[in-house]
């Protein structure tokens, strides 16, 4: 017998089982996406159903949204000279291995 677990669906031999529903993983994949309001209808819908009953998603889309609303008034000069070397040096690295947790995301 074969059995094959994907992201959507589990297939044992010939019957394949499709998950309608998202998990966590999935949910906190999906929040930047749903932020922007690029989340295709259906997908949207199972997203809001995991969150309305996942406190801990709720609170992890709560901080994102709360990240964003500070990260979105910090200005260069909010930043010490330390701070911006750091950050260009993140950026930097990150930028020049952009395939890096590319297998993380799978």
């Amino acid at each position: 017998m074969r059995l094959r677990i994907g992201p959507r669906h589990l297939e044992i031999g010939r019957l394949e089982i499709v998950r309608r529903e998202i998990v966590c993983q999935q949910a906190v994949e999906l929040v930047t996406d749903y932020l922007e309001g690029t989340l295709p209808r259906a997908a949207r819908r199972r997203f809001e159903k995991h969150l309305a009953a996942c406190p801990h998603c709720t609170e992890y889309l709560a901080q994102i949204r709360a990240t964003i609303r500070l990260a979105g008034s910090v200005t260069p000069g909010d930043l010490t000279p330390q701070m911006q070397d750091e950050f260009i040096a993140l950026f930097r690295s990150w930028q020049s291995d952009p395939g890096e947790g590319e297998q993380d995301r799978r």
